[in-house]
């Protein structure tokens, strides 16, 4: 699924906010309780390809009902629901199939808020999904299903490279699609309170894709967030931007790579904003006398601006003399690698708003599409610890700051705040976290300790 949404499971890391899919780096969920005595169980899945199928208990729903729904049960809930979705134009035979799937799991909602914390760094998440194996790959793909990709660059002016890279980052080019009925994890995310309108929205949504004809209830298999198919698209976007490109009258992103090539193009192209025949991320060399400040994505400067900075290709070249505007980007500080950021960067923003997954999506797609190996820090990039990064966004709020939730992840409020503070100081406004600005935000307290990410 892509992540214009906030459904993906949110992998913590220290550097910076990490949501990744569910498909990257799911982890097992806790045991779910017993069987509910009044509704049937959902049917085992059906086999997915490469996978075996894994029966799924189904848990009682909570007697007193979800705070947010004023004590309503689950099955007065599901009866309202039922009722909005034929309000959509669901029809009556649509919720029939789907009945047996629609049941409270109470293991999904605990694996909704047991998310863990994870620490990576964007050159470590990209060693690992955006390899030369990785790249290699997905020329293969390019190579095998060279029709439905040509044809797809044809028709929404976005590359196959692009559509590759999400390709293989969400699913491993279908090899990791999940192995979890989809209708009991969004009907109980929705009644859950977290995100309850989001995901009544998804189960109509779901509801619509079966009636539509494309897949059926036991067909929808995917991770533990209600994501479907090789590129892992929520319902509404399934509904909204899937397309028959194999001609077979049904749109099927589980198991038709023609149909996940142009649908995925589709969302990039008319959901993303896409733009035809433009870059999106391209690496670059940044001098250290550069005024560090203007390193932001919200920072937007032609290319010619970025030249007279001293900033050139990685081999020392010089950037072009034009005014196509784009963005320094340092996803792990000055001493790490940097890139030049375009308007179509933000399609990779959209798609998953973690700064290291969208780096790496952006990255993985200029290797797919012939560009070399992106230079290692010549040094090792410092991390400050988790614990250390939560005390800096204590001080960060004692300074009048909203970092959001301070629980230890550098989002881009917390970022942001950074960079004020660094500024302050007089310190390179990088948005780096660091044990010097820790230490002048401690005052007259000992030095902080920190990790030193190894150069590779």
């Amino acid at each position: 699924m892509p992540m214009p949404s906030s459904m993906r499971i949110v992998i913590v890391t220290i550097a910076a906010s990490l949501v990744i899919s569910s498909s990257v780096l799911a982890q097992p969920a806790p045991a779910p309780v017993g069987p509910a005595p009044a509704r049937p169980a959902a049917p085992k899945p059906a086999a997915v390809p490469g996978q075996a199928p894994v029966a799924r208990p189904v848990a009682a729903a909570p007697r007193g009902g979800a705070a947010c729904h004023n004590g309503m049960s689950f099955d007065r809930f599901l009866a309202d629901l039922k009722q909005q979705a034929v309000a959509e134009g669901v029809s009556q035979r649509a919720l029939a199939e789907a009945a047996p799937y629609l049941v409270y799991d109470q293991g999904i909602v605990n694996r909704d808020r047991g998310q863990r914390v994870f620490g990576q760094v964007f050159t470590e998440f990209a060693r690992n999904r955006a390899s030369d194996g990785a790249a290699k790959n997905a020329q293969a793909r390019i190579r095998m299903h060279a029709a439905a990709f040509n044809r797809a660059e044809k028709e929404y002016g976005v590359p196959p490279a692009v559509i590759a890279a999400f390709w293989g980052l969400e699913s491993s080019f279908g090899a990791e699609l999940g192995n979890l009925h989809t209708l009991p994890s969004l009907v109980s995310l929705a009644y859950d309170c977290r995100r309850s309108e989001m995901f009544k929205n998804e189960t109509i949504a779901a509801l619509k894709i079966i009636d539509r004809g494309d897949l059926t209830p036991s067909e929808m298999i995917g991770s533990w967030a209600g994501e479907l198919g090789q590129t892992q698209f929520l319902p509404t976007h399934y509904f909204n931007y899937a397309v028959d490109y194999d001609g077979d009258g049904h749109r099927n992103l589980l198991s038709s790579a023609p149909d996940v090539i142009g649908s995925t193009a589709n969302y990039i192209a008319n959901g993303l904003k896409w733009r035809r025949g433009e870059p999106w991320l391209q690496e670059v060399r940044a001098p250290q006398n550069l005024p560090w400040d203007q390193a932001d994505l919200t920072v937007k400067l032609p290319r010619s601006k970025w030249a007279a900075f001293g900033v050139t290709y990685p081999d020392g070249k010089p950037l072009p003399n034009d005014d196509l505007p784009a963005s320094l980007l340092l996803p792990m500080s000055r001493t790490g690698p940097a890139f030049l950021a375009y308007a179509n960067f933000a399609a990779c923003t959209e798609w998953n708003n973690s700064l290291i997954y969208s780096t790496t999506a952006g990255y993985l797609a200029t290797r797919i599409a012939g560009a070399a190996p992106m230079r290692q820090p010549s040094v090792p990039v410092v991390q400050l610890p988790f614990n250390e990064i939560k005390e800096l966004q204590q001080n960060l709020v004692r300074a009048g700051f909203n970092v959001g939730k301070v629980d230890g992840v550098l989002g881009q409020q917390s970022r942001t705040a950074v960079k004020a503070m660094q500024v302050k100081y007089g310190l390179p406004a990088d948005s780096w976290p660091t044990a010097e600005l820790l230490a002048r935000m401690r005052g007259p307290r000992s030095e902080p300790t920190a990790t030193a990410v190894p150069a590779r």
